[in-house]
């Protein structure tokens, strides 16, 4: 109680807290930090649910064919319920495409050695070990159900394809810096060259893939992308008689 004048005063109702009032309590809440502690805990709890579903998934991929691997499988391996896993995906398909991309970006890596030649023909050679193992192996079945949904072939396109052609035209985009590669042709021609061989072969089964086959690719791709007078220039420059 306030003292005024020598005499005792209740507060007005505008100097007392309601204590009753929720959004008064989480203020004070928030301000000691308690209200941002359970959040937290949650977020980290929702990110280690959806890492174990794609995981999860994964492993499956591994044993089963994609048409096999159910969302019930999913979550009984996950150790969580249907209901988290639609909470990020619509369907079965699209956790399947989201645990691939990552298992792939974990093994492939976008090599960066100071030359363009050089580092697709190590991506290559990584692309091909991930495609012949028993995790890689679904490629082909995501490209044979996006022909009968439409849908699933945009979204494989969208949230897969590109994000892989995207990761090598950073590849490209060095080489043609440093003038090693001739800027004139086209770069989605560049990886159509580069890894056209590799998915054909992958989908037909007509041909070897292995390291010396990648590496054989590589040469015969860069036998036209290479710009004639770059080697000569590297020595220059190597030399120290490059242009100033």
């Amino acid at each position: 109680m306030a003292v005024r004048g020598g005499t005792r005063v209740a507060p007005r109702w505008s100097e007392q807290p309601n204590l009753s009032s929720w959004g008064w309590r989480m203020q004070q809440l928030q301000e000691s930090g308690i209200a941002e502690e359970p959040k937290t805990r949650g977020r980290h709890r929702s990110l280690e649910a959806k890492a174990a579903i794609l995981k999860a998934t994964l492993q499956l991929l591994e044993r089963k064919s994609l048409r096999k691997v159910t969302v019930d499988a999913i979550a009984k391996r996950a150790g969580v319920s249907k209901a988290t896993i639609y909470k990020w995906w619509p369907n079965k398909n699209l956790v399947a495409l989201e645990a691939y991309l990552e298992g792939m970006t974990a093994r492939v890596p976008t090599p960066d050695t100071g030359s363009a030649e050089k580092d697709f023909t190590l991506q290559l050679k990584s692309l091909t070990a991930f495609y012949t193992s028993t995790v890689g192996r679904p490629f082909c079945q995501f490209i044979a159900e996006g022909q009968n949904d439409a849908g699933f072939l945009a979204l494989f396109r969208e949230r897969f394809l590109y994000a892989r052609r995207h990761a090598a035209r950073v590849m490209w985009r060095r080489g043609v810096d440093r003038g090693e590669i001739c800027e004139e042709i086209d770069g989605e021609i560049v990886l159509d060259l580069i890894y056209g061989p590799t998915i054909f072969r992958l989908l037909a089964g007509h041909g070897l893939l292995n390291d010396s086959e990648s590496e054989a690719i590589i040469r015969a791709a860069f036998g036209g992308l290479r710009r004639s007078n770059y080697h000569s220039e590297k020595k220059e420059k190597a030399n120290g008689h490059g242009s100033k």
